[in-house]
């Protein structure tokens, strides 16, 4: 018994023994590490990864900087890294508990940023095409409702034009110039990896976390023939796995005035040239002691309202975010305002060991209002014309020598309601789900599965009521209605292979195939006399007078794609990319469908390199080079096909038939529009990474434009599209960013400033042409051209051979520069006509932006400028086909300096002189101007709101200020006009005689919604 008893005695000794060795055990392999991660400042850092060494355990901070981990007994040290900062290691030889404060030191030339490329991500270290990259905190110094408008000026070599000045509009964004004629030269936008069917304007800048522009053909021919004008990689915010739970809250408000008025004569001023030109006597509604301000009649301040509140957070294998957005602006125009709501979400879950699932949201509601208002009227009236009744009661209409003219001030407009209505309503939905499956037993074989989904729609109603905006009372009231959707998916299958072996090869193989089909359809109907003003354009039905259908437009198109893709890089040293990618396209001819795009680039990180690590002051030199193809295949759908028109013909009195007829013939050839791309680039930095920089030179070779081929009226066809001339853009870009002052706890301050040059031409026309006069293009010249006469004065008396150049001139009328031969005597030839016609080239000699932020114990002070050099601004205002510089007398004149006998070094011709229609004789010549500017777009004062917290706070609160538009320097068309020198039209917009619609290409100053200066306070929060 007592033996039984010691048997169990010790076996109960051992195994105590071994609980306290599985306990030692578990204690050492079970440890907590704590801490706080502080930025230079001090800050908490939300969002760093913390991770030991050695070991898949990772951890995020919290909105606080800290964290939390559990590590094994055995790891010396855990790494933290955040964007933009440099990695730190830290020692922690097996300790635990709480580590206390951990700064990290920023990383001034971001080469550990992680860039977005296409369909995946590189470090930038490593990147050898041609990406440039901001923030979605940088994108938001410029707080806009559009992502384009934040972006202008930011980045080289892409260059944000605006084309429309009313609230909600859009702008062009041209990447490396033109390259093609009539197709399309928009780049591509790729949302969160899923290739976009809305445009820019559909997307909330607060949502952004990156942006990506793939510039060069080595970088977009991953995209194939989409990628051919570059490609533009959004992504959006996520939220953290790990981390809490996160409340932002995001908003401005503000008010917009005008950055200036257009210039038109006052009553005195106005008096004076109807004297001087002594063609017209005053209308019945005029009288010389009377001076109209038209303008202030209309316009009033605009109201700016932005908000947007998030939620964010995620568990120990998902994260999700969900935020909702509004943004609302009532323009200086009365009833023009445009408003949207968006609502974004994202989930990503991890499920098990190997699958990851995810989706992303991105829906928006917007309605455009009012833009039926426009203020040619107002510019043109006469300022000596009396609005008012003698009881105050405001004019229908007044009535100038030659022109009676509708009424519109602020309180008529805004109290016409329902008799004057004009709104777009606008919805869409852009979805994208993932599955990726890590493959067991394959170390870095991974297979994911992109699902796109998109819809939008559109809808465009009208109305006017009887007589409005008409010198008749009794015009009949008209409506018209427009209705399209759009329906777009995309399947894209991924296979991807990324290894490091021996710690010096890293290799990533990527094969894709993908298909995306893209429906649209679109109809219309108007009609004239709606019975009531309830009916608005709700029941066109109604109508008592005609109802048109218009012809519908139905369009499907598909493109299926197989890609490949090898990044390599040896040590860090030398880097290799290449892709061959295959593209087949509906809208090309059989036999002409498919193309393969090969692209190839190199890079090789020199201070790397063992002979330069004793070379002082240069801190990183790589150097990169690439070729690439990419093509376009955006015309329209069915161009191979031809068209059919209709016509009716007449038998009899009643019967009718309807007759087809061609007017496009088909062309069974139609492919694909190439362009080949050199791009050769230096990454730099100096003085401890304080400054840093690129530099990049690339040509581009674009053939087989698509182009349609005009036809002679004997051969009964329009046109045809086919493949034919060649163009090119050669070009340099530069950007640098400096540290020039860094004290954390003091001041710091950076700076940043970016420059290119694109040099466009056209290289050849079809059939050997080198001229196409009627669409103003030629060869040797910008696609962008003026063919016209050119501007060197006006005549004055006593100058030679007026007489024989300009037969029955006269003294003060413009001078036309003469190209003619001259005789033996010195005498020209020849009266100036057609043949005089010069071409003129549009674009500037050069252009970019800057930036700058100063800091000062919670003070920040952000200002972003943009600047121009050279080229030719259109401004129709000042030319003929705007009809505002008549110098007749007839309707109002924008305010100029014109000749008269006093006053003969003028600019301006005499008015009432020689006249070419209604115009002064050569008047287009007085709308071209240097095109050059320095705009400071945004200044931005900021404070940190956490300074007047409790330290442990865990909320981050930033107020601040902005003016947008602030002012401009160095434009000689600001200095003449006071006017913003930013185009607001399309050549076939926004003037009395328009450009014809083959050059709407070319952008112009027009009587569009006049641009403003706009006053912002904002506030961000988080918690």
């Amino acid at each position: 018994m007592r033996i039984i008893k010691q048997k169990n005695w010790c076996r109960m000794c051992v195994l105590a023994f071994l609980l306290a060795l599985h306990s030692i055990s578990l204690y050492a392999q079970n440890q907590t590490i704590k801490g706080k991660v502080l930025d230079e400042r001090g800050d908490p850092l939300a969002g760093a990864t913390v991770r030991s060494s050695g070991s898949q355990a990772a951890a995020t901070t919290n909105a606080n900087g800290e964290f939390s981990l559990a590590v094994t007994g055995d790891v010396k040290s855990i790494i933290i890294s955040f964007i933009g900062y440099n990695n730190l290691e830290k020692l922690i030889n097996g300790q635990s508990g709480n580590l206390g404060s951990i700064s990290l030191v920023k990383n001034n030339n971001n080469l550990n940023d992680v860039v977005v490329v296409g369909y995946g991500t590189q470090r930038r270290e490593a990147v050898t095409g041609s990406v440039a990259s901001i923030s979605g905190d940088r994108l938001r110094d410029v707080p806009s409702p559009n992502i384009s408008q934040a972006l202008q000026g930011r980045l080289p070599g892409v260059e944000i034009t605006q084309t429309n000045s009313k609230p909600g509009s859009n702008m062009q964004i041209l990447i490396r110039g033109q390259r093609s004629l009539t197709a399309s030269n928009d780049p591509l936008v790729v949302l969160d990896g899923i290739p976009f069917a809305g445009n820019l304007g559909d997307i909330n800048p607060n949502d952004i976390k990156s942006l990506d522009i793939l510039k060069d053909a080595s970088a977009t021919a991953i995209y194939g023939s989409r990628g051919a004008n570059g490609v533009i990689l959004v992504t959006t915010n996520r939220g953290q796995i790990g981390g809490d739970a996160k409340i932002t809250y995001n908003a401005y408000v503000g008010a917009q005035t005008l950055f200036a008025r257009y210039q038109m004569m006052n009553g005195p001023e106005f008096v004076a040239l109807r004297k001087a030109a002594g063609l017209y006597t005053n209308g019945i509604d005029e009288a010389d002691n009377v001076d109209t301000d038209w303008q202030k009649l209309l316009y009033r301040t605009g109201i700016v309202n932005s908000h947007d509140v998030g939620v964010s957070g995620g568990s120990k294998t998902g994260s999700y975010s969900f935020v909702g957005g509004y943004y609302s602006n009532q323009g200086v125009i009365p009833t023009q305002k445009y408003t949207r709501y968006t609502l974004r979400g994202s989930v990503d879950q991890q499920v098990g060991q190997y699958i990851k699932v995810g989706f992303t949201t991105n829906n928006n509601y917007n309605l455009t209002e009012g833009n039926q208002v426009g203020i040619y009227g107002n510019l043109s009236n006469s300022p000596i014309a009396n609005p008012f009744n003698a009881d105050g009661t405001t004019k229908r209409t007044i009535k100038m020598p030659l022109d009676e003219s509708y009424v519109l001030t602020r309180d008529i407009v805004e109290n016409l309601h329902n008799q004057w209505v004009d709104e777009t309503r606008g919805f869409a939905t852009y979805n994208s789900m993932y599955g990726e499956v890590r493959v067991p037993g394959v170390k870095g074989l991974k297979y994911r599965l992109n699902l796109g989904l998109d819809f939008r729609q559109s809808n465009f109603g009208n109305y006017t009521g009887t007589g409005i905006n008409s010198a008749t009372p009794t015009t009949l009231s008209t409506a018209n209605v427009n209705n399209s959707h759009n329906y777009h998916w995309t399947v894209e299958n991924l296979l991807t292979y990324d290894r490091t072996f021996a710690q010096k090869h890293n290799i990533n193989v990527l094969a894709l195939y993908s298909a995306e089909q893209n429906k649209y359809y679109a109809s219309s109907m108007s009609a004239r006399g709606i019975p009531s003003d309830a009916f608005q354009f709700y029941n066109l039905g109604q109508a008592t007078g005609e109802i048109t259908i218009g012809n519908g437009n139905y369009q499907l198109t598909g493109l299926n794609s197989y890609m490949g893709r090898i990044l390599y890089a040896y040590d860090n040293r030398y880097l290799l990319s290449a892709t061959l990618r295959s593209d087949g396209s509906s809208r090309l001819a059989a036999g002409h469908k498919w193309h393969t795009f090969p692209a190839v680039s190199v890079g090789w990180n020199l201070t790397n390199e063992s002979f330069m690590k004793g070379v002082t002051g240069l801190d990183n030199l790589k150097l990169t080079a690439g070729y690439g193809q990419t093509a376009n295949q955006a015309v329209g759908p069915y161009q191979t096909l031809g068209l059919l028109s209709t016509r009716q013909y007449n038998f009899g009195d009643t019967n009718y038939a309807t007759g087809y007829y061609v007017t496009r013939l088909p062309n069974s050839a139609l492919g694909w529009e190439y362009s080949d791309t050199y791009n050769f680039a230096a990454d730099f930095a100096v003085l401890k990474r304080r400054l840093s920089g690129r530099l990049e030179y690339y040509v581009t070779n674009t053939k087989d434009l698509l182009l349609d081929v005009s036809l002679p009226t004997t051969s009964g066809v329009n046109a045809y599209t086919a493949n034919i001339g060649r163009t090119q853009n050669r070009g340099f870009e530069m950007s640098l960013n400096g540290t020039i002052i860094d004290n954390p706890k003091g001041l710091t301050w950076d700076m940043g400033v970016n420059f290119y040059i694109n040099k466009n031409k056209l290289v050849a026309l079809a059939s050997g042409q080198t001229r196409n006069e009627g669409n103003a293009w030629f060869v040797g010249h910008n696609i962008n051209a003026i063919f016209d006469y050119k501007y060197t004065g006006l005549w004055q008396q006593g100058d030679p051979y007026l007489n024989i150049l300009e037969p029955g001139g006269n003294v003060g009328m413009i001078k036309a520069e003469y190209t003619g031969l001259y005789n033996a005597n010195g005498q020209p030839t020849r009266p100036i006509g057609a043949d005089d016609r010069q071409i003129l080239d549009v674009d500037p000699k050069f252009q970019g932006g800057f930036n700058t932020r100063l800091a000062y114990k919670g003070f920040d002070l952000n200002i972003v400028g943009a600047f121009k050099s050279g080229g030719v601004l259109i401004s129709s205002l000042y030319g003929s086909s705007g009809y505002l510089n008549l110098l007749t007398g007839r309707r109002n004149n924008i305010k100029v300096d014109y000749w008269t006998p006093e006053n003969t070094g003028a600019k301006y011709p005499k008015p009432g002189g020689i006249q070419s229609g209604d115009n002064p004789k050569y008047g287009s010549t007085l709308g071209y101007f240097d095109a050059s500017y320095l705009k400071v777009r945004t200044m931005t004062l900021g404070y940190d709101l956490n300074r007047l917290m409790p330290k442990m706070s865990s909320m981050r609160a930033r107020l601040y200020f902005t003016v947008q538009n602030a002012f401009v320097l160095f434009s000689p068309y600001h200095k003449e006009s006071g006017m913003d020198p930013e185009t607001n039209s399309y050549g076939d917009e926004n003037a009395a005689v328009p450009l014809a619609a083959s050059q709407r290409r070319l952008l112009t100053i027009g009587t569009n919604t006049p641009t403003t200066r706009n006053y912002l306070l904002g506030l961000n929060v988080s918690f």
